[in-house]
């Protein structure tokens, strides 16, 4: 496993193709390929630069990837791009600073389907947030990823309760092992 900070651009059509095998595929299969490469690359080159933007890769021995991890300190103001607004229309604004500002956002993993099931999703969801502030992590998926959410449960993360009455939404927060769950 290498581990990589903004120096990932150096390797990022690499990593792109790996992002794009993985996320078109099941569940995933209904994004279009090349807008799917082409609004990871947008946004790796920007995450790249990020506070506290850390990468994991494990490359296989001709150098195409295998399994890649990548996240940083969420920082405040909390976001409202991408699927953030649904983070804090389930969580509220205050848990959101409470749990999520400050901690380790995992914002992809993936590992491609020819090594699936050998334990490499878990090293490398381990390497990344291993020096995680206070042990503090958290990500969140799609509703309908299935194997992804029963993954991380089996790997002891844990979701926080959403505030009472909210409206249902197609994520699904997750907080690392070691975060406190608060609940309202």
């Amino acid at each position: 496993m290498q581990s990589f900070g903004s120096d990932i651009l150096a390797i990022a059509d690499r990593l792109t193709d790996a992002y794009v095998e993985v996320f078109t595929a099941p569940p995933w299969d209904h994004r279009d390929p090349a807008a799917t490469r082409q609004a990871f690359r947008e946004r790796l080159e920007a995450d790249a630069h990020r506070p506290g933007f850390r990468a994991v890769l494990s490359l296989a021995a001709d150098g195409e990837v295998d399994g890649f991890v990548t996240g940083w300190i969420t920082q405040a103001p909390f976001r409202a791009d991408r699927a953030y607004g649904k983070v804090t229309q389930r969580l509220g604004a205050d848990r959101v600073d409470e749990l999520l500002v400050g901690a380790f956002e995992i914002d992809e993993l993936g590992v491609h389907a020819r090594v699936r099931g050998t334990g490499l999703g878990r090293q490398l969801l381990s390497a990344l947030t291993v020096t995680a502030p206070g042990g503090r992590a958290w990500l969140l998926t799609w509703d309908q990823a299935h194997e992804t959410l029963a993954f991380y449960r089996r790997m002891g993360w844990h979701e926080p309760e959403p505030l009472p009455g909210c409206r249902a939404t197609d994520i699904v927060v997750f907080l690392s092992p070691s975060t406190p769950v608060v609940q309202r």
